[in-house]
Formats: C-alpha cells, structure tokens, sequence
C-alpha cells in the first residue's frame, strides 16, 4: 500500500472516531422559560406573588451604579417600575451619609438603602430586606447606621408599607451584610402569634449567623454566630464557565479567596427545619428551627450542637423550597440547578442549561414554577480583574416544578 493511501486510510478513521464521541449535552431537566429581561439596573432578588406579580431588588451594596431605585414592580418582559414608590427609593441626599467619618449608610427608617433580597409571605405580602449599606463610586462599602438595616412589609392590595421592623445595632451590627430571609407565618410558634422572619447575615468582613425576627413583636436576636457552618470555607476558589474567581475585597485591597458566609435559606415544607448554605462554599446544613426560635440562656448551646450538615450540593447562592418538600438550590459551577430530597438525603440535577451561570436568587411561586435570576455576579469588579465583565442584559427565568410541586404555604 503506498505510503499517501496510509495517510488517507488514517484520516478516515480518525475522522470516524472523533464522529462516534460522546461530549456534554449541556442540557437536562425541563426546558428554562425566559421571563424578563434586565437592561438597566443590576438586580439579584425576584418575588412572585400569587396573583402573578413580579418584584426583583437592585442591591447598592453590590453595584454603585443602582441609584435609580432599590425595589422595583416587573411591569413588562423588559420594563421595571419603582415600588411600592419612587419617593420611598430615594433616599434624600442618596443612600450614603457622606458627613460622617468615614462616610456610613445613610439612616433613613422610611427609605430603602440597600435592598438584597424581596420575598413574598404566604399571605401574599411583599417583605424588603434592607442592608443598610451602599458602595461608593471607588467600590468602598460603608458600614450601615442604626435605622438602615431593617425588615419592610409591603401589602400588595394597597401598594402601601403596613410594618418596619429596624433592627438593633446588636443584632444587625454595622459591618452585617443581611442577605435573605423567609417566613413561617403559623401563630403558634411564637407567644405572640405574629409569626417568624430567618435571615441570613452573609457579612465579608467575617461576623456571619442567623437572625430569628419575632414579626409579632419586633423583637430579633441572633443564633450560630461565626461557627464554621455559617462562615466560608478555608481558601475556597469558584469556578464559573471555566473562569477561576477570587475576590476583590475593597479598594486597591490584595485579591483573596471567597469570603462570603452564610447566605441562601430556606425553610423545610413543614417550617421544623431551617436550611441554609455559605456563597463560600459546598455544603447545605439544616437545623431545626425550635433551636432558633429559643433565646435562652442555653439557647445557643443548643442551637450548636443541632447542627446537620447534608453533604456538598455544589456552589451555591439562593434557595427555596416547594411543596414536594424539596430543597433548590443552584450549582453554579456545573451550570445547573440542584434539588436535595429530605426524605432519602440526596441530591439530584433539576435542571441544567447553557445560559445558567451565576443563579442569585430563587422563587417557588404559587403557579407551579421556580423562577430564578442570573446576574453574572462574579462579573462585577468585586471580583478580579477588578473590571466589569458583565454583558447586559440580565435575566430572569423559570422552570416547572416536578410531581405538580407549588410554594408552601405556612400560615
């Protein structure tokens, strides 16, 4: 055989090898239905009421540039209206007190500040979750004032604010980062019948926990404050679309590992465990929340040594529970969404799709489906280069629960 039909002969059979590969699908689970589109502001929340109203938040204390509004009614596939007003997004003389030293979060009870989470109640009320802290153009986070970090309640039929609970500089200190919340609105698990708000204080500058909020009452206190649970694992690196991420922490600061603590939550079907996940790390943990709803002098005691940890689901941000009594939450690096199952503690892949990257915030809502947001979080300059990457617009999207699954309804 001549030396050139060799040369064929190979061509062809490594043409016909490389045909009979296998490669990564990058696809499974039900197809993602985009439902709206961000061109402006950065967002991170979305909220879905039962009626089909969307709300997302547009944190200051991620982005200098969302000064237009902090909390924002989804008004067309690609349009956002300030809500429950504009006058209440517009803090006067802006969301940082630029006369202190150094300069703080401005203290305004009746104004947004810096909102990082909107979630609906299962009375179909809309809760704001204000941080009270706000970057400077330079990317510098202030430290929050007394009066900016607080818990806002919005009534959807009137449009109007009907409570604010402002939390004390004991519970939600300055360098607190509040980041989500959910509610159990069942009257018998407090004496005051109010039912209870669970927020997770992600805080980078390291004093990280849980807040248990008494919504009866106002009252507030703290559970698992810096255990290793709640706090970023040790040297912990992201990868996201194949990019390798560290953080930038401030101003011409050295880059670092991941230093976010304690930030997805979520409550169990049935409200007796409260799940939760670090953005610094892997791992879900549970606790059950008669643990947290004890203020005691024994109380953090036990809180400890009730702790379970669930495994690794994979790096993720939000989190959100449906009526099958499954847990969501994203595995940003493998481009997906994951579902831990309580009954048998395992994880499965919901769903996986090319166009899920960074998934900040979820939302079971009343219609079937979990809506979720992707913001390309570590795109921003927070993280190096220190440039913004990201490519607007943002979006939002939702996929169909399993087994006809809905949002649990704790009331």
């Amino acid at each position: 055989m001549h030396f050139s039909n060799l040369i064929l002969l190979s061509s062809f059979v490594l043409s016909a090898s490389a045909q009979a590969l296998t490669s990564d699908p990058g696809v499974y689970g039900p197809a993602i239905e985009l439902m709206h589109i961000y061109n402006d502001e950065f967002p991170t929340g979305i909220a879905v009421s039962s009626t089909g109203r969307m709300f997302s938040n547009y944190p200051s204390g991620l982005d200098a540039n969302n000064t237009k509004y902090a909390v924002a009614e989804l008004t067309s596939n690609s349009t956002e209206t300030p809500y429950p007003s504009a006058e209440i997004n517009s803090p006067p003389g802006g969301a940082i007190n630029y006369t202190t030293i150094p300069a703080s979060g401005a203290n305004y009870q009746q104004y947004l500040i810096g909102v990082q989470s909107v979630v609906i109640d299962s009375a179909d009320r809309l809760w704001i979750l204000d941080t009270g802290r706000a970057l400077t153009p330079n990317g510098t986070l202030v430290p929050a004032s007394y009066g900016g970090p607080k818990l806002v309640g919005v009534n959807l039929t009137t449009n109007s604010v009907f409570q604010t609970i402002v939390f004390p500089t004991t519970v939600a200190y300055d360098v607190s980062y509040l980041n989500d919340v959910r509610f159990d609105l069942r009257p018998n698990i407090t004496a005051s019948g109010g039912g209870v708000a669970y927020i997770t204080d992600s805080s980078s500058e390291g004093r990280n926990g849980l807040i248990i909020v008494d919504l009866g009452t106002g009252q507030s206190w703290r559970h698992l404050n810096n255990v290793p649970q709640v706090r970023p694992e040790f040297q912990f690196i992201p990868y996201v679309w194949g990019e390798v991420v560290y953080q930038i922490p401030g101003p011409a600061l050295p880059v670092v590992y991941d230093t976010f603590g304690a930030d997805g939550i979520a409550l169990s079907s049935d409200g007796e465990s409260l799940y939760w996940s670090v953005t610094g790390g892997r791992y879900l943990y549970s606790i059950p929340t008669a643990r947290l709803l004890d203020d005691s002098t024994f109380s953090e005691i036990m809180a400890q040594a009730s702790i379970v940890s669930h495994g690794q689901k994979g790096l993720s941000d939000g989190l959100e529970t449906d009526t099958n009594g499954f847990i969501y939450g994203g595995n940003i690096e493998q481009g997906s969404i994951v579902l831990f199952s309580p009954a048998n503690g395992t994880f499965n892949t919901f769903v996986r799709d090319p166009r899920i990257g960074w998934t900040d915030t979820m939302s079971v809502a009343t219609d079937g489906y979990l809506y979720f947001t992707e913001n390309q979080l570590w795109r921003t300059p927070n993280f190096y280069p220190g440039t913004d990457r990201r490519v607007r617009p943002f979006a939002l999207f939702r996929a169909p629960l399993p087994n006809n699954g809905s949002k649990v309804i704790l009331i």
